[in-house]
C-alpha cells in the first residue's frame, strides 16, 4: 500500500454541486494600507477557485496573513486581498469581517452556487497557531468539504492546515498544492543528473537540514550569500567584519568534507565584493577570497569572477534548485551577483525551481522569472520539504493506494 495525495478527481466535483467548500488559500500577501503589493499568490490560486466554481460549489477562502498577535489587527486583514481577489476573478467575491461564528455564518448562507467569499484572517484567533480543536471544529462546521491549497503554509500544524480537514470526510489538495509537491519532490526522486542546487541567503542555520539532505542527491552545491562567509571562515579565510556564523564554522567544515567525501563538487566564492561599513559605505573593493578581507571590511556580494564560475556551473544542470540571494542585493552595487546568477538561472536549459520570497524578488530583478519552470510559493514549506521532512498540510490530504500487481 502506497500513499498518495488526493486531487479535486477525488471529490468528483460534478456532484457535488451547491455544497460548500471549505479552501485554505495562502494569501499571505504583502500590503501597503488597504493595497496588495505583490498579487502573486493570487494569481497562482486562480485555477483552483475557478475550477470549484464551475462546479457549482460555494467557495468558502481562508487563509492568515502577516503576524497579528492572535487577535484582530486592521493592518493585517484580508478585505484588499478579497477586493484584489474580484478584480482577478471578474467576479464578485463577499467578506467576512470573522473566519467564525455568526458573521462567517451570515456571508456564507447567502452564498449561490459558484460564489465566493473570504473569511478574515486566522490569526485574528489564538486558536489558529495553537491547532485549538474547538477552534478547528468551528470553521469545520462552515464546510461540507475541504481542499488545501496553501503549500506556503503546508508545513504548519495549524487548525486551518491539519484540524479541519481531520474533521471532514471530503478532502483533497488543490491545483496549485498538487503542481507544488510535484515539482519539488523531482529533486529528491531521481532528478536528472546534473543536478545542481543553489543555495544562498545571510545564514547556515536556516537551512542546516537542507544542505544536509541536499548532499545525498545533487552533483554540485553552489553556496554564496552570507552563509558563504562562514565556510569561507571554515577553510581558514580571513573574513574581517563579515558576517560569520562563528558557532556554525565546525559544521560548515564538516559539510566540505563530506562533499569532497561523497563526490559532490562544492562551489564556494573565488573573489567577493567588499565595503567600509554596511549602512553607509564610503568604499566598496573587490578582493580576491585567496587574499581575505581586511579587517574592518565586510563581503555583501560574490565578485564578478565567481557570478562567471557560478553561472557556467548553472548552465550545465539538468535539473536546479535556487533559494537565497548572493549578497545584499537590495542595496546596489551589491545586487550585481545576484542577477548574474538570476540570468543564468533563467537561462539554464535544465528543469529548473526556486523558492522563497526574497529568492523570487531576486529572480525578477534579474528579469529572469517568466524562464523558470517552477516558481514555488511556499519559501519555508520548500525548504523543509528539500530537508526531506514531511509537511503537515500535505500528509493530511494523503490517502492510501493499492500497489499495482
Amino acid at each position: 500500500m502506497t500513499r498518495r495525495l488526493a486531487t479535486l478527481e477525488d471529490l468528483d466535483l460534478q456532484n457535488l454541486g451547491g455544497r460548500r467548500v471549505l479552501v485554505r488559500v495562502d494569501f499571505n500577501v504583502p500590503l501597503d494600507g488597504d493595497r496588495v503589493v505583490d498579487d502573486t499568490r493570487l494569481v497562482e490560486s486562480l485555477p483552483t477557485l475557478r475550477e470549484l466554481s464551475a462546479a457549482g460549489l460555494r467557495v468558502v477562502l481562508m487563509s492568515h496573513c502577516g503576524r497579528p498577535s492572535g487577535e484582530p489587527d486592521p493592518r493585517y486583514s484580508l478585505r484588499p486581498a478579497a477586493e484584489r481577489l474580484a478584480e482577478l476573478l471578474e467576479a464578485p467575491v463577499s467578506f467576512a469581517t470573522d473566519c467564525v461564528g455568526p458573521e462567517a455564518q451570515s456571508v456564507i448562507s447567502a452564498l449561490g452556487p459558484g460564489d465566493f467569499c473570504v473569511l478574515e484572517n486566522l490569526r485574528f484567533h489564538p486558536g489558529e497557531k495553537a491547532n485549538d480543536p474547538e477552534f478547528a471544529a468551528q470553521l469545520a462546521a462552515l464546510g461540507d468539504l475541504f481542499v488545501g491549497d496553501a503549500f506556503g503554509a503546508a508545513h504548519r500544524a495549524h487548525a486551518s492546515v491539519v484540524g479541519v480537514p481531520e474533521l471532514l470526510e471530503h478532502r483533497a489538495a488543490g491545483r496549485l498544492m498538487v503542481a507544488e509537491v510535484q515539482a519539488l519532490g523531482r529533486f529528491l526522486g531521481g532528478a536528472e543528473s546534473p543536478f545542481i542546487a543553489v543555495i544562498g541567503g545571510a545564514k547556515i542555520s536556516g537551512k542546516i537540514d537542507v544542505l544536509q539532505n541536499l548532499l545525498s542527491h545533487v552533483d554540485g552545491l553552489v553556496i554564496g550569500g552570507g552563509m558563504a562567509n562562514t565556510f569561507l571562515a571554515a577553510q581558514g579565510v580571513e573574513m574581517g567584519s563579515s558576517l560569520v556564523e562563528e558557532d556554525r564554522i565546525d559544521l560548515a567544515r564538516e559539510l566540505i568534507e563530506r562533499a569532497a567525501a561523497t563526490g559532490v563538487a562544492l562551489h564556494l566564492p573565488s573573489d567577493l565584493m567588499v565595503a567600509d561599513d554596511f549602512a553607509a559605505p564610503t568604499e566598496v573593493r573587490r578582493v580576491m577570497v585567496s587574499e581575505g578581507v581586511p579587517a574592518g571590511w565586510m563581503a555583501l556580494d560574490i565578485g564578478p569572477e565567481t557570478g562567471e564560475e557560478f553561472a557556467s556551473v548553472i548552465a550545465g544542470a539538468r535539473s536546479l534548485f535556487w533559494n537565497g540571494p548572493m549578497g545584499v542585493f537590495e542595496r546596489p552595487p551589491f545586487d550585481a551577483g545576484t542577477r548574474a546568477v538570476g540570468a543564468a538561472v533563467g537561462k539554464c536549459p535544465g528543469f529548473t525551481a526556486i523558492g522563497g520570497g526574497e529568492t523570487v524578488a531576486a529572480a525578477k530583478l534579474a528579469g529572469a522569472v517568466d524562464t523558470i519552470d517552477h516558481v514555488s510559493t511556499g519559501g519555508g514549506a520548500s525548504l523543509e520539504l528539500l530537508a526531506g521532512r514531511e509537511l503537515p498540510g500535505v500528509t493530511v490530504l494523503e490517502i492510501d493506494e493499492e500497489d499495482p500487481a
